[in-house]
């Protein structure tokens, strides 16, 4: 039986072939172009080439550690050296594969699933899911392996939010371990008995319920003792009744109590809540972050005023909220939303009108005075400049503003739909544009340009001392001086 590991070299392979024409013709013929048919080039923003063939249905892109070969939208593989990883999208999202090192997963639409190999836990664990039907694991550490068929019968470990699940005849009877604390459920979520270091707890939901946990110490990380707060609560008919203290043992205990909608209460050392027929009326006093705040009703009226807070809202007329580090901001909302967050080190705003709509955000680092800027005006187009000041403009993107540097949607689905780019690169000094998938393509260095239009039947390339014309892939003129050129610099 094939291995994984061996699966994928063979795949590796086969793209190599698939792969090894278009490379060899631009190996040979790397100063010619026939875009969109075919066109090779070297990367803009980074070291490295990229060739492109048939429109937006095939690229191959070489950087200095990492390969790329794609078939947009319907396949990609990337594999990179210097990390040892690789990664396969089918379709994506419908299916996956991804590998760091001996670690690999595949995944069928986050249903059907499996993986292995070594983990941080130098364990080499296989997995198989059939989501939320199936789970399995087998590991050379026998105590590690489980399996589990939902409803049936199963047992879980470290899935799930959980550290181990037991179950016969879900829901009919389960059991949840996380640390210490054990919940054996019966019927769930209805009825469980829940223990743990001197905690206990019951509920028998929605009608009644309690728990106590008592106060308990553990050993940190650098062997001094640490205080784990203790808690105790009983509701009954929920949500309607709550009472519950948290964090007993500490220099700030909390006491939450609720008669739902009447009236809601907490009290503290450092904050007090208080909310009279829910959610009409709400007043909060932070006595740490300085502040008080009225809501009549929450959210629609809010108006909060002191040193850690200050907020005037009037949903979904206008709001205007800050404090020494943030602030929000919104009129006519979802028309215009401004947000901000000044740092030490870090200055970053974000302006969106009608949400995904129109979009940008600026981000400066306080220290080295690098800042980088992302634009987006769906479905219209997406532009970008990095810390480097390196830039780039596409031209359409129903996706990108959405999902904003997403390398599998700009790797898959970036290409097909993007009928204009444009890159620049300051510090290098090169520029390019595409329009149609190069069937017009123009490339600029401080030392030469390089144009090219219509299947590459006309052709234009210059360099300080020559020139060069091909029309109908035929030069039509031999090399000339041209000692007075003067470079164009975009």
């Amino acid at each position: 039986m094939l291995s994984l590991r061996s699966i994928s070299k063979r795949s590796a392979g086969f793209l190599c072939a698939i792969t090894l024409p278009f490379t060899a013709f631009s190996a040979e013929k790397l100063n010619r172009s026939a875009g969109p048919l075919f066109s090779h080039f070297a990367l803009t923003l980074e070291v490295g080439q990229r060739t492109e063939a048939v429109g937006p249905l095939f690229y191959r892109q070489l950087r200095e550690d990492d390969q790329t070969v794609a078939f947009p939208p319907l396949f990609s593989h990337v594999t990179d050296v210097a990390i040892d990883s690789e990664e396969y999208d089918f379709a994506y999202p419908l299916l996956t594969y991804d590998r760091f090192g001996s670690e690999y997963r595949w995944q069928l639409f986050q249903l059907f699933s499996f993986a292995g190999g070594k983990n941080q836990a130098d364990t080499n664990a296989r997995r198989f899911t059939l989501f939320p039907i199936y789970f399995q694991q087998r590991s050379p550490d026998p105590a590690l392996n489980y399996t589990a068929l939902l409803p049936f019968y199963g047992h879980i470990k470290n899935r799930l939010f959980r550290d181990e699940i037991f179950f016969v005849m879900f829901p009919a009877y389960s059991q949840t371990r996380k640390r210490d604390v054990v919940t054996d459920n019966y019927l769930y979520p209805i009825f469980h008995r829940r223990r743990g270091e001197n905690l206990s707890g019951w509920q028998f939901w929605p009608l009644v319920g309690a728990e106590h946990k008592g106060i308990t110490t553990k050993t940190n990380g650098w062997g001094d003792a640490e205080l784990i707060a203790g808690h105790e609560s009983v509701f009954a008919l929920w949500p309607i009744y709550l009472n519950a203290t948290t964090g007993i043992g500490t220099e700030n205990p909390q006491k939450e109590f609720a008669v739902l909608p009447l009236y809601t209460s907490l009290r503290s050392t450092n904050r007090d809540s208080t909310t009279v027929i829910w959610p009409f009326f709400t007043r909060t006093d932070d006595r740490v972050k300085k502040y008080r705040e009225w809501d009549v009703p929450w959210p629609l009226l809010v108006f909060a005023r002191g040193e850690g807070k200050t907020t005037t809202r009037v949903f979904p007329l206008f709001s205007q909220s800050h404090n020494a580090a943030l602030e929000s901001d919104y009129y006519l909302w979802p028309l215009y939303k401004y947000n901000r967050l000044h740092a030490d080190s870090l200055d970053r705003d974000r302006t969106r009108i009608l949400w995904f709509l129109y979009s940008t955000v600026n981000e400066k680092n306080l220290e080295t005075g690098a800042a980088r800027q992302r634009t987006d005006f769906w479905p219209f187009f997406t532009r970008r400049r990095d810390f480097n000041g390196n830039s780039r403009w596409q031209i359409l993107a129903p996706l990108e503003p959405f999902l904003p540097n997403h390398k599998s949607i700009e790797r898959n689905y970036s290409p097909v739909w993007s009928v204009w780019r444009s890159e620049k690169n300051p510090k290098t000094g090169h520029a390019s544009q595409s329009l149609l998938w190069n069937l017009y393509r123009r490339e600029t260095t401080p030392d030469a340009r390089k144009c090219s239009l219509l299947f590459g039947l006309f052709q234009y390339q210059s360099t300080p001392d020559t020139k060069h014309w091909r029309l109908f892939y035929i030069p039509v003129s031999k090399p000339q001086k041209n000692s007075d050129h003067v470079p164009e610099h975009r």
